[in-house]
C-alpha cells in the first residue's frame, strides 16, 4: 500500500514517544502525552492509507493489514508507556505475568478502518493488582484515542472453560495472535486451546457455526438479493466468508485457505472464486467506511452511489455505473453461497457435518430413476462419467429433483457448473431439451426452486443465452426489491401459488381465469421472458418482445403461441399503466384498452401477468388499491369485449348511477331527489361509486355558503381512506385541499372534483397514510381539524408545508428525469397531462397550484407511484372549459410546471 515507514514509523514514534513523557509529572500528564503523540502519528498513518487506497482502490487486504499494522503499534506502544514509565515492575512474580492478545477480525489481522478492536488480557492465575492497573491504565489511553476496544481479561483455564460454554467466545480464541508481553502464555494458550477444546469438538462447532450463519441470514431479510444488503452480516457476504475461514481453521488446522486446493476441497478455478469475493467485499466494505466515517456496513442507495464511483465504476450501455457495480456485488455474493456448499459437502462426506434434516426424517428414500441415486438425502448421479454422456441428464437431475422432493446434491452441482459448456446451441434446439424444460415449468407444481437452483448455477443463462446479462441486475430505484432474475423467478412462483388455488381469496379475479382455463405455456413463458430486455438503452419492453421472438420457437411454442409471447412481452406493462395511470372511470380509457387487447383470450393472459408481475416487485407492493383498479378494469374491459364498445358511454353510466341513488336515497323526499339527481353534470354520475354519490348527497343538503363539510371514511377494499369535501366553488380549490392534506402527510392515491350547476363542488380524494395504510380511525378527528383550518385559511398551506417537503438523506441519490405529455386522445372531453417525475412530500400541491394559477381546471388526478418516481396525471380543461390543443399554450404551461418541480426539488433537498 505505502512504505510501511510512512505509514506508522514505530522506532521513530516510540524515540518521539519516550520524549514526550519524559519530564510529565504525573499518570495525567503520561497519558496526555501519550495520546497526542500515538494520535498525531495514528491519524498521519490513516491519511496515508486512505491517499494509497485513492490511487490503488481494489487493493482492500493490502489495506486491512495497514490498518491492522497502526492497531498493532499504538496497542504495543501503549502497552510500553504503561509497564515500563506507569507501573515499573522490574522483577514480577510468577502470578504477575502478563500477555496483550488480538482476537477476532484483528487477531485474523483483518480491520477496515473502523472496526472494533478486540484484546485478550491474559495472565497465569488470578489478576493482580498490578496487572490490573496496567490494563487500567491502557484502556484510558485507548478510549482517549477513540479507539472501539472489545476487551476481556482471563486466565488460560478461564478461556477454556469459557469457550467450552460459548461458541461466540471459543471463535473469537480461535484467532488469537500474540501481540505483546509474556510469550510463554501465549503459547500455553494456543496448546491448551486445540488439545483440551477443539480436539473432537469439530461437529458441534460446525453445526454451531451454520445455526448461527442460518439466524443471521433470517434477520437480514434471508434474501442474497436485498437491494440495500448488509456488506458484513447479510447473506453472501463477509461474515459467511469468515464462517468458512472459522471451520476450516477448526476442522483442518490450517491458517492458508489456499491449501483447501491440494486437499481437494476446493479446485483451483473454484477458490479463485473464493479468493474474488473476499477482495471484492473487503474492498466494498473498506470504501463503505471511509466514505461515512464511521463503520458503517449497509450498503444504502446513497452509499451505493460513492462506493462504485470510488471503486471505478462508470455508466456504460444505458446503465448507471451503480447499477454495474450492484450486479457484481450480487454475482460475488452468489459465490459466497457456492463456495460454501462446496465446502460443507466435503465435511458432510467426512462425517463432521451432519446430514441434512429431510433425511433424519424420512427412513425411506424416494425412488428415483435410473442412473440417480440418492445420497445423505439428496439427488445425485451414479456415475459421473456416465451422466455427462448424456447432457439431457443436466435439465433431467432438476426435473427429477421437482418430482421426488428431493434437493440436488452438492456434488452434482459442482459437476454441472464445471460442465457447462456441454449446453451447446445443439442441446438448446432439441427437442427432449424443450420438453424437459417446459415440463421443469408447466408440469410439478413448483418451478421457481428448480429455475432458482438453475439460476445460481448458470444452466438458465446457458440454455437460454439471453437471459444471462439480467443475472444479479439491480435496478436502482426504491421500487424494485430485487434483482431482474429474482423479480422473474418471484413472479413465477406467484403464477404457480394462483395455480394451485392458494391465492382464491386475495386474487378472486386472477384465480377465476385461472380456473376456467388459459395457455400455461404461453403464460408461463411469457413471465419468464418478460423483463429479459432490461438494462439496454432501448426500451426493454420492445427489446423484449424482439428476444422473445427468438427465443419461443426455440423453446417449443408454436408460431401462433410465440407470436402471444411476443405480444405479451411488449405490452406486459400496459394493464399496469391503464388501471395507475388514467382514470377508469372515463369511458375512452377502456374503450383504448379493449382495442388494444383486442380479445378475452388476451385480456385473461395479459391480467394474470400483470398480477403476478407487481406481486414479484417487493413484498410490499401489492396492496388492495391496485387489486381494486385492475379488477375493475378487467371486469369492464371483458363486458366491453363480449357487449361491444358501444356499452361504454356516459349515458348508459348515468343512467344506471342515478337509477341505483334513488334506491339508495329512498327515504327521501321526492322533490329533493330530483334536486338531487339534476344538480350534477354527467361526469359526475360515472366518475364515482354510488356510496360516494350518497355520501354527497348527505354533505351537499342544505349545504350553508360559507360552509365547509367533509366526510372521512375507510375504504378497506382499497386500502386507503376515503375523503370527501363539498363546499362553495372557487378557483383553485383542488390545490387548496391537495395542500391540506399534504400538511397533514397524507399520501393521495387518486382524486376528482365536480363542479354543480348551482355553484358548489364536490371534491373525492383517497388518501393514505405514511406506510400505504388507511388512516386508523382515532387518528381521524385530527385529521379532519387540520383540514378545516387549511381550508380556512387558518393555516397557509404554502409556508408551513415548506418544512414537511423534505427527501431522506438517503433517497437523495436517486435522479428522475422529468417527463411532460399532453394527451389529447385519452379522454373524450378532457386533456391528460402526465407528470413523470421525482416523488416528494409537496409535489403534488404545487403541481396543482401551478395549473390553477394558469386558470386550468382539474377534473381529476391520478397518482401512481413507484418507489421515488411518481406518475401524476391531471385530467384538465382551460378557463373556457375546452380542451387544450394549442401547442404553444403546451409548451408555456409544460415550462410553468418544470419551474415548479424544480425550485420544490431545491426546496425538498436543503
Amino acid at each position: 500500500m505505502a512504505p510501511v515507514e510512512d505509514i506508522f514509523d514505530r522506532s521513530a514514534i516510540r524515540k518521539d514517544l519516550w520524549a514526550a513523557i519524559e519530564d510529565a509529572e504525573d499518570e495525567r500528564a503520561v497519558r496526555k502525552a501519550t495520546v497526542a503523540v500515538l494520535g498525531a502519528a495514528r491519524d498521519k498513518g490513516r491519511d496515508v492509507i486512505a491517499e494509497a487506497f485513492k490511487n490503488k482502490p481494489l487493493e482492500a487486504h493490502r489495506v486491512t493489514h495497514a490498518y491492522t499494522w497502526i492497531t498493532d503499534c499504538l496497542v504495543t506502544l501503549t502497552y510500553e508507556v504503561a509497564r515500563e514509565r506507569l507501573h515499573r515492575n522490574p522483577n514480577p512474580t510468577e502470578g504477575e505475568r502478563l500477555a496483550v492478545m488480538a482476537v477476532g477480525g484483528y487477531g485474523r489481522g483483518e480491520m477496515a478502518p473502523f472496526s472494533d478492536v478486540d484484546l485478550l488480557f491474559l495472565t497465569p492465575y488470578k489478576v493482580t493488582a498490578w496487572a490490573e492497573s496496567v490494563i487500567e491504565s491502557m484502556l484510558y489511553i485507548f478510549w482517549d484515542l477513540k479507539l472501539k476496544i472489545g476487551h476481556a481479561s482471563r486466565t488460560v483455564k478461564d478461556c477454556i472453560r469459557l469457550g467450552a460454554e460459548d461458541f461466540t467466545i471459543r471463535t473469537a480464541m480461535l484467532e488469537n495472535r500474540y501481540l505483546i508481553g509474556h510469550r510463554a502464555l501465549a503459547r500455553d494458550l494456543e496448546t491448551k486451546l486445540w488439545r483440551d477444546l477443539f480436539k473432537g469438538t469439530e461437529s458441534e462447532f460446525v453445526e454451531a457455526k451454520l445455526e448461527e450463519r442460518d439466524a443471521r441470514h433470517e434477520k437480514q431479510g434471508g434474501q442474497r438479493y436485498m437491494v440495500e444488503p448488509n456488506v458484513k452480516e447479510g447473506k453472501g457476504g463477509l461474515r459467511d466468508l469468515q464462517s468458512l475461514y472459522w471451520i476450516t481453521k477448526y476442522v483442518y488446522q490450517i491458517d492458508n485457505t489456499e491449501r483447501l486446493v491440494t486437499m481437494g476441497v476446493f479446485r483451483p478455478e473454484e477458490y479463485e472464486t473464493f479468493r474474488q469475493a473476499d477482495q471484492f467485499l473487503w474492498t466494498v466494505r473498506c470504501h463503505l467506511h471511509l466514505i461515512a466515517g464511521r463503520a458503517m456496513e449497509q450498503l444504502t442507495f446513497d452509499m451505493q452511489v460513492e462506493v462504485a464511483a470510488a471503486m471505478g465504476f462508470e455508466d456504460r450501455g444505458g446503465r448507471r455505473g451503480v447499477e454495474v457495480f450492484m450486479q457484481s456485488y450480487f454475482r460475488h455474493a452468489t459465490a459466497v453461497g457456492d463456495v460454501t456448499r462446496i465446502l460443507l459437502t466435503s465435511l458432510e462426506a467426512d462425517h463432521t457435518k451432519e446430514a441434512p434434516l429431510i433425511m433424519r426424517i424420512f427412513k425411506r428414500q424416494p425412488r428415483v430413476r435410473k442412473g440417480f441415486q440418492v445420497v445423505h438425502g439428496r439427488i445425485a448421479p451414479e456415475n459421473d462419467k456416465e451422466f455427462l454422456a448424456d447432457k439431457m441428464n443436466i435439465l433431467r437431475i432438476f426435473e427429477e429433483g421437482l418430482r421426488t422432493g428431493l434437493l440436488v446434491h452438492p456434488d452434482a452441482m459442482r459437476l454441472i457448473k464445471a460442465n457447462l459448456h456441454l449446453i451447446d446451441e445443439e442441446m438448446r434446439n432439441n427437442k427432449d431439451a424443450r420438453k424437459l424444460f417446459l415440463d421443469l415449468l408447466l408440469k410439478h407444481g413448483n418451478p421457481d426452486r428448480a429455475l432458482r437452483r438453475m439460476n445460481e448455477l448458470g444452466v438458465l443463462s446457458a440454455f437460454i443465452p439471453e437471459f444471462e446479462p439480467i443475472v444479479a441486475m439491480m435496478q436502482f430505484n426504491m421500487y424494485h426489491h430485487y434483482t431482474v432474475d429474482e423479480h422473474t423467478i418471484q413472479c413465477i412462483w406467484n403464477l404457480s401459488e394462483i395455480e394451485h388455488e392458494h391465492l382464491v381469496e386475495e386474487l378472486p379475479v386472477a384465480s377465476e381465469i385461472l380456473k376456467e382455463g388459459v395457455n400455461r405455456k404461453v403464460l408461463y413463458v411469457a413471465l419468464l421472458l418478460h423483463d429479459i430486455g432490461k438494462g439496454r438503452d432501448e426500451d426493454h419492453s420492445v427489446l423484449g418482445a424482439q428476444i422473445a421472438r427468438k427465443v419461443a420457437p426455440r423453446l417449443g411454442l408454436s408460431a401462433k403461441d410465440s407470436a402471444t409471447v411476443e405480444w405479451l412481452v411488449r405490452h406486459h406493462l400496459l394493464m399496469s399503466d391503464m388501471a395507475q395511470k388514467r382514470d377508469i372511470a372515463d369511458p375512452r380509457t377502456v374503450r383504448d384498452f379493449a382495442k388494444a387487447v383486442q380479445t378475452k383470450d388476451r385480456l385473461d393472459l395479459l391480467c394474470v401477468l400483470t398480477v403476478c408481475d407487481i406481486r414479484g416487485v417487493g413484498p410490499d407492493t401489492w396492496n388492495n388499491w391496485k387489486a381494486a383498479l385492475l379488477r375493475a378494469l378487467y371486469r369492464q374491459t371483458r363486458r366491453a369485449l363480449e357487449t361491444g364498445l358501444e356499452e361504454l358511454n356516459r349515458e348508459n353510466r348515468g343512467t344506471e348511477a342515478k337509477k341505483l341513488l334513488r334506491e339508495e336515497l329512498a327515504d327521501w323526499d321526492g322533490k329533493d331527489i330530483r334536486a338531487e339527481t339534476q344538480r350534477h353534470y354527467p361526469p359526475y354520475w360515472q366518475g364515482l361509486h354510488v356510496t360516494a354519490h350518497v355520501v354527497f348527497a348527505n354533505l351537499l343538503k342544505d349545504l350553508a355558503d360559507d360552509e365547509i363539510r367533509i366526510d372521512l371514511h375507510p375504504d378497506e377494499d382499497r386500502d386507503a381512506t376515503r375523503a370527501c369535501f363539498a363546499l362553495t366553488d372557487h378557483p383553485g380549490i383542488f390545490s387548496r385541499l391537495a395542500g391540506a392534506l399534504a400538511l397533514v402527510g397524507a399520501n393521495v392515491v387518486d382524486a376528482r372534483t365536480f363542479t354543480t350547476k348551482d355553484g358548489y363542488v364536490t371534491a373525492a380524494f383517497w388518501i393514505q397514510d405514511a406506510d400505504g395504510h388507511p388512516y386508523e380511525a382515532a387518528r381521524l378527528p385530527r385529521l379532519r381539524d387540520m383540514i378545516r383550518k387549511t381550508l380556512m385559511g387558518e393555516v397557509v398551506a404554502r409556508e408551513a408545508i415548506k418544512s414537511k417537503d423534505k427527501i431522506k438523506k438517503r433517497e437523495r441519490a436517486f435522479k428522475v428525469p422529468t417527463s411532460i405529455t399532453f394527451d389529447n386522445e385519452g379522454s373524450e372531453i378532457y386533456t391528460i397531462i402526465e407528470v413523470d417525475t421525482r416523488d416528494r412530500p409537496a409535489l403534488l400541491y404545487d403541481l396543482t397550484r401551478t395549473l390553477a394559477n394558469q386558470n386550468i381546471y382539474i377534473a381529476s388526478a391520478v397518482i401512481a407511484t413507484y418507489g421515488e418516481q411518481v406518475v401524476d396525471s391531471f385530467y384538465v380543461k382551460d378557463m373556457f372549459g375546452l380542451k387544450m390543443y394549442a401547442e404553444g399554450k403546451q409548451r408555456s404551461l409544460e415550462n410553468k410546471l418544470r419551474e415548479a418541480i424544480a425550485a420544490g426539488s431545491e426546496r425538498a433537498l436543503t
